[in-house]
């Protein structure tokens, strides 16, 4: 009991530390107000412009706002070895006796609050000025829906960081190219129906293709949500089994090589 009282303090000491950097950098709100706004309006008014009805919009809207959330929870979660690396203090986050598990989950738990503030904030102005209604699957569905992004997030997130230690400073653009990449290929504005062979093979690995068509096919477009769901869930798994381990070797090779010593300095 200790022990676990112990490992949730860690993990909230984290959370803390990265909601006080958040709190005092003016330019973060930006990630939860100005990007998800500016891609939410340019998507709606194009779609309006070219005359879209209802169900074709909601199409393309489901695909911002999703995207929108993954973009501002996996940011958190990638934050937190980059704000160590762009203040040169990694090599104090690595010196204490912390598992990496709880360096991710304390990072993971803000990106999650700032992603459902871009939720809640992204469907309200999607009613209003789109006449479109996120909340049209339900309650369950539409948790289940921002389950399955949140720990698409934490995927990419890890993903990231792993990156990180192992190239440093080149691979920090991996932080916002990874989500450019996979709404390319997910469909983001598309059925993945459209593109080449290969590509679609590809898209049936992401997880997040899934999820899109799943939470889609309460809009009139066809699928079968429970196993779409289930697909899903299942690659986020298996990814994240790959990760874990991934990232611990990661971290003692960063040790074993001095990585941490030389991004610190």
């Amino acid at each position: 009991m200790f022990n676990f009282q112990k490992r949730l303090i860690q993990i909230q000491a984290f959370a803390f530390k990265n909601w006080v950097i958040t709190k005092r950098n003016v330019f973060s709100l930006s990630e939860i107000l100005f990007w998800p706004l500016i891609g939410l309006f340019s998507v709606g008014l194009l779609s309006v412009f070219l005359g879209l009805d209802q169900q074709m919009t909601g199409f393309v809207l489901i695909g911002i706002i999703s995207m929108s959330l993954i973009q501002v929870c996996q940011i958190d979660v990638a934050y937190a070895l980059l704000y160590d690396l762009w203040s040169k203090s990694m090599k104090h986050t690595f010196i204490a006796p912390i598992y990496p598990y709880q360096l991710i989950s304390g990072a993971w738990l803000i990106g999650m609050g700032r992603s459902f503030v871009v939720f809640v904030l992204l469907s309200l102005i999607s009613q209003i000025a789109f006449g479109f209604n996120v909340y049209q699957p339900g309650i369950f569905f539409s948790f289940l829906h921002l389950v399955g992004l949140f720990f698409i997030s934490l995927m990419i997130g890890i993903g990231v960081c792993i990156l990180v230690l192992l190239f440093g400073y080149k691979a920090e653009v991996a932080a916002w190219s990874i989500t450019s990449l996979m709404a390319l290929v997910c469909g983001l504005y598309y059925p993945v129906t459209i593109l080449p062979s290969s590509v679609q093979t590809l898209a049936r690995v992401l997880p997040l293709t899934y999820f899109l068509e799943s939470y889609r096919s309460f809009y009139g477009f066809g699928g079968e949500r429970i196993s779409l769901l289930g697909k899903g869930f299942g690659l986020i798994a298996l990814y994240l089994a790959l990760e874990a381990p991934l990232l611990k070797w990661v971290i003692g090779h960063a040790r074993r090589k001095g990585t941490f010593m030389k991004l610190s300095e």
